[in-house]
């Protein structure tokens, strides 16, 4: 008797590793904040909301979110707008199937707006996301997605948190809606003021009714990176 459980006990030994090293690693974390300050009204509100619940179901989108079981995505949203106004619509998620996906993008579809400060408050969206993201310390990259039609104009400015050690290796990127105009070009501010880290872009959709494609794009871009390795945790670990 003695002898079988000394083997079963070898067996689970040798086991176990193998379990563990099964376990997908998450090779990004992506962090969606969508702007409903006081210049998204209602049915803008509803298309960026509907809008990021179809791109996520797109069939290229869905492709590259699954594309590899072993190094997954998780992923998080929320919605800004003044300092003290952050709500998440759904915390940080893997990303592991296509019924997940379809999960978020229903949630996105049934949420409806509440009252919220109307002013825009960006360098607080910046250190919300970056402290979301800091949630998640095991994945390999730490990704920030703003949505914004507007410049900030309350609590602490984005170009004064670009030091804050909480977006340090967070990469920020921005989707701009509206079209540029003398005087108010929305590209040029989000590219010096709320750009973050290496590689870090702008997209820009003219109107709110072009946010589901420019969103699609958005993803397909910040999701680009090359399927990894086994080798790549390991290098991954060794940079820091």
């Amino acid at each position: 008797m003695r002898v079988l459980k000394r083997m079963a006990a070898i067996g689970l030994a040798c086991v176990l590793p193998q379990l563990a090293q099964s376990e997908p690693q998450c090779r990004q974390a992506l962090a969606l904040g969508l702007d409903i300050s006081g210049s998204v009204d209602s049915h803008e509100y509803r298309l960026q909301l509907d809008g990021l619940a179809a791109a996520l179901q797109s069939p290229v989108v869905m492709e590259r979110l699954l594309a590899s079981s072993e190094t997954i995505i998780e992923l998080s949203i929320f919605e800004w707008s003044g300092p003290g106004n952050q709500r998440m619509l759904r915390d940080w998620t893997a990303l592991t199937s296509e019924t997940v996906i379809s999960d978020i993008a229903n949630g996105l579809r049934q949420t409806t707006r509440v009252p919220a400060d109307p002013s825009t408050g960006l360098g607080r969206a910046m250190l919300f996301g970056a402290e979301l993201l800091s949630q998640r310390p095991d994945c390999w990259s730490h990704s920030l997605d703003l949505s914004g039609d507007g410049q900030s104009n309350s609590g602490t400015r984005p170009q004064d948190v670009h030091q804050d050690p909480r977006l340090r290796n967070i990469v920020i990127n921005a989707l701009v809606v509206g079209a540029s105009v003398p005087g108010k070009d929305l590209i040029s501010y989000f590219e010096a003021y709320v750009l973050h880290g290496f590689g870090s872009f702008t997209m820009q959709a003219d109107s709110f009714d072009e946010f589901e494609a420019a969103m699609i794009k958005k993803i397909l871009r910040e999701t680009q990176g090359v399927m990894v390795s086994e080798a790549t945790p390991a290098l991954h670990h060794a940079d820091q």
